[in-house]
């Protein structure tokens, strides 16, 4: 069978013994997306931003019966588990890596969870962590082939708001569900339809090094963070190109 596994990616597992605490409502406070659309099946790509709306970490979230589990950047698990637990102050839930369960991808996986961002993506799944070469590679090839990002070394770490990483035409954000970190500045932004800045994916011999902020030369590409006025003449894919009224 071909590798699914995820390398780089880990599981935070949240749970309570206490049924006077309510993990939904401690997440909802926190995070971009509204966790009544987090439900069994169906992940939820979301966020945790600076309370001036920059992205902190960007990751999916999954209903597992009465816990939620998020799967993220295997090197960022340990900082958003300590951040996680900042908020936590005094209820009584357990915010801990759960090495069992390990993150799966392949581009075609019969009834398995489609990628919550864009059908094109694939499928995503959990399922026992296992052992083997992983299928990063072709997933990130993949995706970055789509022009979708994501991660620290691509969106950065409080330095890109979360609107400008595309995050509303990939389901990253609801701004129904009322308030959450960030969330003030993120709604601004979205009525005022002032999202100036895009991150986008280019070909590597048309790249800004100013604005650049990772080359894989390997795909022959470069993300970077640009003004709106200068990715018009680019070649974009039709979620993004419609996102910016290209015609």
């Amino acid at each position: 069978m071909t590798e699914t596994r995820l390398n780089d990616r880990a599981v935070i597992r949240l749970s309570t013994a206490d049924e006077t605490e309510d993990l939904r409502a401690f997440l909802q406070g926190l995070v971009t997306q509204d966790m009544a659309a987090v439900v069994e099946g169906a992940p939820r790509w979301s966020a945790l931003l600076s309370a001036q709306g920059k992205l902190l970490f960007d990751f999916f979230l999954w209903a597992d019966g009465d816990s939620i589990l998020i799967d993220c950047e295997q090197e960022q698990a340990d900082a958003l588990v300590k951040r996680l637990k900042l908020y936590r102050l005094r209820r009584k839930i357990e915010i801990a890596r759960d090495d069992s369960v390990g993150v799966h991808w392949a581009l075609a996986a019969g009834d398995r969870p489609t990628d919550p961002r864009l059908p094109d993506l694939g499928h995503r799944w959990l399922d026992h962590a296992g052992v083997g070469q992983g299928s990063e590679e072709s997933y990130r090839k993949h995706r970055l082939s789509l022009g979708v990002t994501e991660g620290v070394a691509e969106l950065g770490s409080d330095k890109t708001l979360w609107l400008e990483c595309n995050a509303a035409e990939l389901g990253g954000v609801s701004f129904t569900k009322g308030c959450y970190v960030g969330q003030e500045n993120t709604a601004r932004m979205n009525y005022r339809q002032k999202v100036n800045r895009r991150m986008v994916v280019v070909p590597i011999e048309a790249a800004d090094e100013k604005r650049q902020r990772i080359a894989y030369p390997a795909y022959g590409l470069s993300v970077e963070h640009r003004r709106v006025e200068d990715i018009r003449e680019l070649d974009l894919p039709g979620w993004l190109a419609t996102a910016i009224r290209i015609p």
